[in-house]
């Protein structure tokens, strides 16, 4: 019976993490793509359309991160699988809408994906948690996070060789996201496939709405332990990491992609070069998702520190090649400006390989310290996670506009500096050494 109590956990893992690899081959492709076809649009309708890529993004993440308030009470009311797919239907809203792309239909819909993101992502880490336990939550979380970012593979693939040429077409766009609306949708039903765990007899489809008897049980509870596991020193001080991930988040997803396209040195291939990085950072990611996810238990050997230390010296070292390889202003607009080094596709593919490795490591580690801290309170945990992170990706977006790359490049090795440090000290504190394992430790907090 305890095998196939595992057998259901692992089969809703493995539904879970099908799901997200359709939905985000949708969203995470339109992304990367979105500021440079939404540039096209605003040439060919000659003042019609004045939407602009980074403000969408920027809306998206601002509702995403406080939606993330209100997110714990309705996965207490509909549970957790209902939550992730009424939050997936309005990813596919928004995908929709770039079919035929009109300024007030783009921000309406980056507000109805800001609140499906926080429904999705909340209900995802409840869902991770409920269906893992100490010594199966690192290997879940890599077999999630792997699956997650074999969307970047497929989504980015189909990119790179509908969108051709210094111009997105109409044509190119249509056939773009008609691909990914169909992507979507089957992700949306996707999740209609989970099975209550512990009940693996039971061939009916239930909510996922309870991981223990420490879950809240109502609305306000939910709310207001969202509050009171803020104000803990463990989660202050872990919010300084998690800010830095949703800032790199916001860089390697939007603005790395135009910065590429805007290159003017790499001449008619710069647009297609935007589905060859959002592969090769796909590659990244699905690398690290396994190596420090999956081989959890070997990786982990001496803590989670060494790998975070490892994701900022990949980071470091990816932000300085970007910094000698790409126009400053190529953030803002098409640029051939001199750069330190003749401008590389190589180089830029690889720094792209580099972003999606570091950001594996911080996300895989910071999902399994969540996971361990918390098991109880999972709902909202990762809601604060996702708040904290969602916020400063609104804000990266919203300086993007603004800031030349050296600038962005600077807050992100400060903030990657702040957060391992942050990291590390709570790793440090929460646990210790035993054999050669790990062990939690409560704090006051906790208890």
């Amino acid at each position: 019976m305890a095998a196939d109590c595992c057998d259901v956990r692992l089969y809703n893992i493995i539904i879970v993490g099908m799901s997200f690899l359709l939905l985000f081959t949708a969203f995470q492709t339109g992304s990367m793509a979105q500021k440079s076809v939404l540039d096209s649009v605003k040439k060919e309708s000659n003042g019609t359309f004045t939407g602009d890529g980074y403000i969408s993004l920027s809306i998206i993440y601002v509702v995403f991160s406080f939606s993330n308030w209100i997110v714990p009470s309705i996965i207490v009311l509909i549970g957790a699988k209902f939550s992730m797919f009424f939050g997936s239907l309005m990813y596919t809203l928004f995908i929709l809408q770039f079919l035929k792309p009109m300024t007030w239909a783009l921000y309406l819909g980056s507000v109805l994906v800001g609140l499906g993101a926080a429904m999705v992502w909340t209900a995802q880490g409840n869902c991770l948690t409920v269906n893992s336990d100490a010594e199966t939550v690192s290997r879940n979380s890599g077999i999630f996070w792997a699956l997650l970012q074999c969307s970047l593979l497929f989504g980015n693939m189909y990119s790179h060789f509908t969108l051709t040429g210094n111009q997105i077409t109409s044509d190119e766009r249509t056939k773009l996201f008609a691909v990914l609306t169909g992507a979507a949708v089957l992700g949306n039903l996707c999740f209609l496939l989970l099975r209550k765990p512990g009940s693996p007899d039971s061939d009916s489809v239930v909510n996922l709405n309870s991981s223990g008897t420490q879950e809240p049980t109502t609305v306000v509870e939910a709310f207001k332990k969202s509050f009171r596991m803020m104000k803990t020193s463990e989660m202050l001080l872990l919010s300084i990491t998690i800010a830095y991930t949703g800032v790199e988040l916001t860089f390697f997803s939007g603005v790395y992609g135009t910065c590429l396209s805007n290159t003017l040195h790499f001449g008619e291939e710069a647009k297609g070069l935007i589905g060859i990085s959002g592969m090769f950072i796909g590659a990244g990611e699905i690398i690290g998702g396994a190596v420090f996810g999956l081989f959890g238990r070997r990786t982990n050997l001496y803590g989670r520190d060494p790998i975070i230390f490892f994701g900022y010296v990949v980071h470091t070292v990816c932000f300085y090649l970007i910094f000698i390889n790409i126009p400053e202003n190529a953030p803002i607009q098409e640029s051939s400006e001199a750069t330190y080094i003749v401008s590389n596709e190589y180089v830029a593919i690889l720094c792209s390989f580099l972003l999606g490795l570091g950001d594996s490591s911080f996300n895989t580690q910071l999902y399994s310290l969540l996971g361990s801290m918390y098991p109880e309170d999972s709902s909202p945990a990762f809601a604060l996670f996702k708040f904290v992170q969602s916020i400063c990706a609104a804000a990266a977006f919203y300086y993007s506009t603004v800031l030349i790359l050296q600038y962005q490049l600077l807050i992100l090795v400060v903030m990657g500096t702040l957060g391992m440090l942050t990291f590390c000290i709570i790793e440090w504190r929460v646990t210790k050494f035993v054999g050669q394992g790990y062990i939690i430790v409560p704090t006051e907090e906790d208890e």
